[in-house]
């Protein structure tokens, strides 16, 4: 089944992330060249891999794990994908003191709770269970997926189908 088109990409991680690590040995290389004594080329090298490596790994990670993909059809919360016909009830925001249930609610995907730096919108799904979606950018997310939702209810195609 065709998703339809992207109304919202986060992608959970940067790569410019990666950068970091030869940085910061190239700053240490160069601070040698400069100071007297002899350059520590091995341990710079193996620093360099270990914290390049570490990078790759974290952005990989993050890729997989905290991103999110909004689709006319579809949401991906991480490695979790829902149909957006699955999908009763979005709740609206808690601006009030008091904690409504869905903010106790699992996060979709497969962690715990939402991740950091992101703020979540509660759901309810067609097999009664309420969970939250979760976005950087959650006031937005929460408008393309109630279009998206109204657009699904009211049986209209995606974009690229009509």
């Amino acid at each position: 089944m065709d998703p339809g088109e992207t109304l919202l990409y986060e992608p959970g991680g940067s790569w410019w992330v990666v950068a970091i690590g030869p940085v910061l040995v190239l700053v240490t290389l160069a601070m040698e060249i400069a100071g007297k004594g002899r350059i520590h080329w091995e341990v710079l090298t193996i620093f360099g891999v270990i914290l390049t490596g570490f990078s790759v790994l974290q952005v990989i990670a993050a890729r997989q794990h905290v991103s999110m993909h909004l689709t006319e059809t579809t949401l991906r919360e991480g490695t979790q994908t829902i149909e957006i016909a699955d999908i009763v009830k979005i709740f609206p925001a808690s601006h009030g003191t008091e904690t409504q249930d869905w903010e106790s609610a699992p996060a979709l995907g497969e962690l715990h709770a939402v991740p950091r730096r992101r703020k979540g919108i509660g759901l309810r799904l067609a097999n009664g269970s309420l969970v939250q979606a979760w976005a950087r950018d959650v006031e937005r997310l929460r408008t393309e997926l109630t279009e998206a939702h109204l657009a699904v209810k009211m049986g209209l195609p995606p974009k690229g189908r009509r």
